[in-house]
């Protein structure tokens, strides 16, 4: 069993910061790229920020120049922090790992359960 759990998020102001991070454990065997993604009612999930399995990070287009992310491949954590909010940021945040579990040859994708952020005008 793999788990991702996040924390953070709630309701933030608009202009105001934000943090989340999301833990990766359970029987894993490698973890590969980490990061977040976001779904807006109505629309499709999107890209927030990711690092690599080599490490390199990238940024989604909405959030770039305001948001940073970073990950701890030891104790398996990623974190992000945005700033800058507004409503448009509202969405459901989910924390995703690729990672390969010691029962599995090959690794897959792992999604958290996903966490609630509301940016208030």
């Amino acid at each position: 069993q793999v788990y991702l759990v996040e924390s953070g998020g709630g309701l933030v102001q608009a202009g105001g910061s934000l943090g989340l991070s999301c833990a990766a454990s359970g029987s894993i065997f490698r973890l590969g790229a980490m990061g977040w993604y976001r779904q807006a009612p109505g629309k499709q999930r999107e890209l927030v920020a990711q690092v690599t399995a080599m490490g390199s990070t990238n940024y989604g287009d909405a959030v770039k120049g305001r948001t940073t992310i970073s990950v701890d491949k030891v104790e398996k954590t990623a974190w992000l922090q945005m700033n800058g909010l507004t409503p448009e940021d509202t969405a459901v945040y989910y924390c995703s790992a690729n990672l390969t579990a010691l029962e599995s040859a090959v690794p897959r994708d792992y999604w958290g359960q996903g966490t609630q952020v509301t940016v208030s005008s």
